[in-house]
């Protein structure tokens, strides 16, 4: 049967629009670069040019042990997927195929085998092995832990690779944000001789072999300083070699900074990245911040300075091949693994529809300004200035007429002060709705445009309370940790996220305070719903698979996790959305003209 009929009768099955104009679209947050491109330099970082031309996502480059092959993910034909080419740049092609999450690959010393991550089978970051002359896949590492990295022994007889298991890092206390921890194994192809190298507890990763063998380098930190300190510019991490024989370790490096990604060059001498924040632009980074980032080398010698990700050095350390990337906000197509939705994503932050679905009004980053654009993305211009302070979930009302909003110090610990305030999408007419004895903030309209339910923290408050936007009287809810509250089109529920039962799940409650209904109950974080336009559906973001990559080489977002999924609005048929490393949240479902409702289907 055609690929489409079978999704034509699944969506009319499922009460979702099946003509391909009429498919729903779907707005999210993409925490990642918008655009990466791979670079080639000489080994000590300079005369850099393109390998690659940054018009897509490609990146984690690694070369082949001979040098002939460079191995890399690329997203230019949807998902994330392994493509292989001459060391030249030449002869472009695609190793692995369909719409799991593939990434991190290395080519094994006879350049018959890949090693890589996926997200195939379980959809669980796996290491995966390919024979590229049988394209047979072997699945090597069984767990639903995470692991990742995977890096071949010069001989072919032993795979290194970082991973989740046997620890449980937990949660940033007291924070939202989901801690990661891992330690470096190997183990032989067939998966037998799995062997841990590093203790537990602590926090290992990106492990590459040394060209004899003997040693294996790796970058270390705590979970503790991943999260925040690789967001506050505080993050310490150290490069550091394994004996694989005896065990015995040694730090290569001293002193503070954020290091990562190491490669042994030629002998004992090890290259790795000096990192920092990401730019929020396309454009160069200030000099300050250029100063922090740029390679390093464990010799002495002296990198260029720069945004440099993921390096990797030719056998003869002659040349190295990096990742370089770029934000710039827009909207753009986004891939998805259900055919019967439309996904679109910009890196924007918290993105929201007006009611016609004709602009979108969102921060371009935590601590820009209120933009509001065309719904493509095109003539943006700044509604509100967010003079040094974080503005949080722009929503229009139902006439389209207002915009509320959060603006103060959201996302600290312990809590700051944050206010909601209303404004027209021209700029005008702006006026405070709560003081700022506490954080309010997270604001969502009633359908009769005259109501809004926000959730409140700190100075001994907590929950979620509705306000009558005309008079200010404002009515408590609930009491609990409740927080992105979501107001159903059709006005009688209220979706929102929980912490009161150990983990963040989504909930429904009528705005009476009756029928409270817990809908997911996974592990991890799920987060911020939204509802469909007719109130049948309702999308979230979920860290209900896990890590996909090491969270210390992610610069994008506080939570390198999350993948978009959908429910009906009782919690029924749940279905993923994306499957990929970064963090994609705050979703936004685009309004539908009348005659095109998803209900009427």
């Amino acid at each position: 049967m055609n690929l489409r009929i079978i999704y034509a009768v699944l969506a009319l099955a499922a009460g979702l629009p099946c003509g391909a104009s009429e498919r729903p679209q779907i707005l999210f947050s993409r925490l990642a670069p918008e655009r990466s491109g791979l670079f080639i330099a000489d080994g000590d970082g300079t005369k850099e040019r393109p390998l690659l031309p940054a018009t897509g996502l490609d990146y984690n480059a690694s070369y082949s042990y001979d040098g002939k092959w460079i191995v890399f993910t690329s997203e230019r034909s949807g998902s994330a997927d392994i493509f292989r080419m001459h060391a030249d740049g030449s002869g472009v092609e695609q190793v692995t195929s369909g719409p799991s999450y593939d990434d991190q690959a290395s080519l094994s010393p006879d350049n018959q085998t890949l090693a890589f991550v996926s997200t195939r089978d379980g959809g669980t970051a796996n290491i995966w092995l390919l024979d590229l002359a049988r394209h047979e896949y072997t699945k090597l590492t069984k767990d639903t832990a995470g692991n990742f990295r995977p890096s071949w022994s010069p001989d072919g007889k032993w795979i290194a690779f970082s991973s989740g298991r046997d620890t449980h890092a937990g949660r940033a206390n007291p924070s939202w944000e989901i801690l990661q921890s891992t330690a470096i194994y190997i183990v032989h192809p067939d998966g037998t001789g799995l062997r841990r190298l590093t203790e537990l507890g602590g926090y290992a990763g990106s492990p590459q072999w040394s060209r004899d063998g003997r040693h294996i380098v790796y970058h270390q930190s705590i979970p503790q300083d991943v999260y925040p300190g690789r967001f506050q510019e505080k993050a310490t991490s150290q490069i550091w070699s394994v004996d694989v024989e005896t065990g015995a370790t040694q730090a290569l490096t001293s002193g503070p900074g954020l290091k990562v990604s190491p490669r042994y060059i030629k002998g004992d001498e090890v290259g790795y990245v000096l990192g920092g924040r990401a730019p929020t632009t396309s454009k160069s980074l200030g000099s300050a911040d250029q100063q922090k980032q740029g390679l390093r080398f464990t010799s002495g010698r002296s990198g260029p300075v720069g945004e440099v990700r993921h390096p990797s050095w030719s056998p003869d350390g002659k040349t190295v091949i990096y990742q370089k990337n770029f934000r710039e906000l827009s909207v753009k197509p986004a891939f998805g693994i259900d055919a019967r939705v439309d996904l679109l994503s910009t890196i924007g932050d918290m993105p929201a529809y007006s009611p016609d679905g004709d602009r979108i009004v969102l921060t371009p980053s935590v601590g820009k300004p209120m933009v509001v654009m065309n719904a493509d993305g095109t003539n943006q211009h700044q509604v509100l200035d967010s003079n040094g302070k974080i503005i949080t979930f722009p929503l229009w009302s139902p006439d389209g007429h207002s915009i509320v909003f959060g603006i103060g110090s959201f996302f600290d610990r312990p809590v700051k002060p944050g206010q909601l305030g209303i404004i027209r999408p021209d700029g005008s007419g702006l006026r405070m709705l709560t003081d700022e004895k506490f954080s309010s903030g997270f604001a969502s309209w009633a359908p009769d445009g005259k109501r809004i339910v926000y959730r409140v923290m700190g100075d001994g408050h907590q929950g979620l309370r509705i306000m009558n936007v005309e008079d200010g009287k404002i009515t408590t809810l609930t009491t609990d940790y409740d927080t992105f509250p979501m107001w159903s089109p059709r006005g009688d529920l209220i979706s929102f996220c929980s912490f009161r039962e150990g983990d963040f799940d989504i909930y429904t409650i009528r705005p009476d305070g009756t029928d409270v209904k817990k809908l997911t109950d996974s592990h991890g974080n799920d987060a911020h719903p939204a509802w469909s336009p007719d109130g049948n559906w309702i999308l979230f973001s979920s860290s209900r698979k896990g890590f996909k990559d090491e969270a210390l080489v992610d610069e994008w977002g506080p939570q390198p996790y999350g993948d978009l999924y959908m429910m009906r609005a009782d919690g029924s048929d749940v279905r993923q959305l994306t499957d990929n490393q970064f963090e994609e949240a705050t979703p936004a479902w685009r309004p539908e003209p009348a005659n095109h409702s998803v209900a009427a289907r």
